[in-house]
């Protein structure tokens, strides 16, 4: 906890992360090498692949497996160009635009979204399917999935599958091995400044996947591959990389490694406790999540927590509470004082 800022009443990891003190150093050192000219392109390049090797360790997977970007819609929007005319993609209901959207957008070359309960995800999977889409933590509610039977329905039938880790990485222990492609914004649970995202390849993706995205950064000699016309890729996951936004990337990296550095286990396990202890002194179900919803149709939760100087979100009808490494059981002493104080709450879980 006291590597991070001070996060006291801060429940909103779903929707950014805080920094570290180390992610606000180097982000700071930055500007005075950017003022006094000092900064060079070189030099964030080196910073992007230690952040792709950092990464790639926090998930589970090798480097060359790793690509870069700035935002995860543009990495699904990747996959969804590779799918064959007609093809059928399953996505869970509700769930977040940025895994969805880039698929509707194909409907014009007769990809189908077939949408279905998260509960009923596995057993929605068919012949004929070709790919399954889905977050491993639901931004809305919090529920993971249990990635087992929809991965071997997948299989049954040929079907790729895409995870988006966004919500889980640096907070629950994940591994993008299992997964024929992964996307994962860091600046949520991983605490990364807004601007740096990873997508994760297996071999079938490889192979099937095309980088309609090249540019330069996708070059097999970055330095070499800035003009055409001859194009050379990178022969791993390094092809599907985009340009970084490079002021991201000091940050990004400090944040990573301070991750990198963490047990994941114990980090759900401190997130989840936080969360049950919260559902035992409202009297609501436990949901052993690190993301926790209650009913709040009209806001009136949310309201009254911003009132008391606690930061949360509000979420598709509901009042949506994150609970992450800079969180302690004072924070579950303000939420449920304030929420006690408001007229009609009841918090079902």
């Amino acid at each position: 906890m006291d590597s991070f800022v001070d996060g006291s009443g801060y429940l909103a990891a779903c929707t950014a992360g805080l920094p570290t003190r180390g992610t606000l150093a180097a982000m700071r050192a930055d500007l005075d090498e950017w003022e006094h000219a000092a900064s060079t392109p070189v030099a964030y390049g080196a910073l992007v692949e230690e952040g792709r090797s950092l990464f790639a360790r926090i998930v589970g997977v090798d480097r060359a497996r790793v690509a870069t970007g700035s935002q995860t819609s543009a990495m699904v929007a990747v996959v969804a160009a590779a799918l064959p005319d007609g093809a059928e993609v399953v996505v869970p209901d509700g769930d977040f635009s940025s895994l969805v959207f880039p698929f509707l957008a194909q409907a014009h070359r007769g990809v189908r979204v077939r949408s279905v309960p998260l509960a009923s995800l596995a057993d929605a999977v068919r012949p004929g399917t070709s790919l399954v889409a889905w977050s491993a933590v639901q931004s809305s509610s919090g529920v993971v999935t249990d990635p087992g039977p929809v991965l071997e329905a997948a299989r049954t039938v040929g079907a790729l599958t895409l995870c988006d880790l966004t919500q889980a990485a640096g907070v629950l222990p994940v591994d993008a091995a299992r997964f024929d492609v992964t996307v994962t914004h860091a600046y949520k649970w991983l605490c990364a400044p807004r601007g740096v995202a990873f997508s994760t390849f297996s071999d079938a993706a490889l192979e099937r996947l095309r980088p309609v995205q090249a540019g330069w950064y996708a070059g097999a000699d970055v330095w070499g591959s800035c003009y055409g016309p001859a194009m050379r890729l990178a022969d791993d996951a390094r092809r599907f990389d985009v340009s970084p936004a490079w002021q991201a990337w000091p940050g990004a990296v400090a944040a990573l490694r301070h991750v990198a550095a963490l047990d994941a286990t114990s980090s759900w396990r401190h997130a989840t406790r936080l969360t049950d202890r919260l559902a035992d002194t409202l009297g609501s179900p436990r949901s052993g999540q690190a993301i926790t919803t209650f009913a709040d149709a009209d806001g009136a939760a949310l309201r009254a927590l911003a009132a008391a100087g606690i930061s949360a979100s509000g979420r598709a009808g509901r009042l949506r509470l994150a609970f992450h490494l800079w969180n302690d059981e004072d924070d579950v002493t303000r939420v449920a004082d304030a929420l006690g104080a408001v007229d009609g709450f009841r918090p079902e879980g």
